[in-house]
């Protein structure tokens, strides 16, 4: 049930405005992302994390990577430029049909929809590189964001690269998150979804977080080990990114 919530939750938001829901810059919002500029934003994402993947020694090979939660593509497209073959995978419909849409001349990238809490479509030792940017954060439940790395995990090859990012800690006063309570409420009752982001300017997007060190406890327990784990901080939230193979 939680996660057919999760996913009517991001079906809304892929109707309403999906670029901003995938990257949420608020002077974009409402359909303000120009699409080549979106995309670029994705090309230098990943050129970023293959420089510093470069400097780690990781993966050792590049035939297939993962996207986890792909939205319609924004860095899919980028990964399938450096290995064989990107699967793209998204919670939402509407994302996945976006995504093939936009990005049907890469014949390189495959999208699918998972809206499981696992990744049981791919068999162990998938992927030589795992890549998760703003997707794990906006999971609600931790039991199934710390599922999701042990999955990554399991579907990663030997001496491939993990790379998530995920939150480890928000403020107190950001954790109530209010605005996205009454949107849920209102929704429940049957309030139009496009009405509430239009009119009221209310969304259903989840901030979760979970301590590094708790982080790290599932991934060394898995077998696995974190090679790097760079953190960022905001007056409000501090955010990590961690590397990691097996």
């Amino acid at each position: 049930m939680r996660l057919n919530a999760h996913k009517r939750n991001w079906e809304d938001l892929a109707d309403v405005d999906p670029l901003w829901a995938i990257l949420s810059d608020s002077r974009r919002q409402h359909g303000g992302w120009n699409l080549d500029e979106f995309f670029q934003s994705g090309e230098q994402e990943i050129a970023n994390m293959m420089a510093s993947a470069e400097r780690l020694g990781y993966p050792s090979h590049r035939r297939r990577a993962l996207d986890f939660g792909c939205g319609v593509g924004r860095l899919t497209r980028a990964l399938a430029s450096r290995f064989e073959r990107c699967d793209g995978i998204d919670v939402s419909e509407r994302m996945i049909q976006r995504a093939q849409e936009l990005n049907s001349e890469f014949r390189d990238c495959h999208f699918s929809v998972n809206n499981t809490n696992n990744l049981q479509i791919f068999p162990d030792d998938t992927f030589d590189l795992i890549y998760s940017s703003l997707v794990l954060q906006h999971i609600p439940h931790r039991g199934d964001i710390e599922g999701y790395i042990l999955e990554f995990i399991r579907v990663l090859r030997h001496e491939g690269l993990l790379v998530f990012q995920l939150p480890s800690h928000i403020s107190l006063r950001h954790r109530l998150q209010p605005r996205r309570r009454l949107y849920s409420f209102l929704r429940s009752i049957g309030v139009s979804h496009t009405w509430l982001y239009n009119t009221l300017h209310l969304n259903p997007m989840k901030m979760s977080f979970i301590p590094v060190h708790d982080v790290v406890d599932v991934i060394t327990r898995s077998g696995a080990r974190v090679v790097h784990i760079e953190t960022k901080q905001t007056p409000h939230y501090q955010s990590s990114v961690y590397s990691v193979t097996k």
